[in-house]
C-alpha cells in the first residue's frame, strides 16, 4: 500500500507527524499508524495550555485492535486541540495526515526538530516493517 507522506513534515519513530509553521506546529498520526491500528474508536487528548516534552505521552488512541500512546514529536504548550475527534475519531480512518490532526503546540525549540525523521528516512522505516 502507499501511504501518503508529505514532504514537508517531520516524523517520528513512533509514527506521529509534525507540520512547522513558524513555531506552532500541528501533530498528527501517520496513514501508516492508521492502517498499523485498524479502524480508530476513540481518543484522548491533551488539554490546551498543557505544556509537553519531546518524547513524552500526550494522549491515546484506540482502536478495534489495540491501545497506544501518543508521543510529543517536539516540547512546547498545546494551544489548540482537535476537539472533533472526541465526537468523531472516526475522522482519523478516513484522513490522518489531514483533517485528522490531533493537537496544535507553540514550539519551545526549533532545535528539536533536528531529532526528528524526514520524509525520505520515514519512507525508509515503514518499508522495514
Amino acid at each position: 500500500m502507499a501511504f501518503h507522506i508529505p514532504e514537508d513534515y517531520y516524523y517520528t519513530k513512533e509514527h506521529e507527524w509534525a507540520q512547522v509553521d513558524e513555531n506552532i506546529v500541528t501533530i498528527g498520526i501517520t496513514e501508516f499508524a492508521q492502517d498499523s491500528l485498524g479502524e480508530v474508536v476513540y481518543v484522548e487528548l491533551p488539554e490546551e495550555g498543557q505544556k509537553l516534552t519531546q518524547g513524552q505521552t500526550f494522549g491515546v488512541i484506540e482502536s478495534v485492535k489495540a491501545v497506544s500512546d501518543l508521543f510529543a514529536p517536539v516540547s512546547g504548550t498545546v494551544i489548540e486541540v482537535n476537539s472533533s475527534l472526541g465526537d468523531d475519531p472516526s475522522v482519523l480512518n478516513d484522513d490522518p495526515v489531514n483533517n485528522g490532526w490531533l493537537i496544535r503546540i507553540e514550539m519551545d525549540s526549533e532545535k528539536e526538530l533536528a531529532s526528528l525523521m524526514r520524509a525520505p528516512e520515514y519512507k525508509k522505516l515503514i518499508s522495514e516493517q
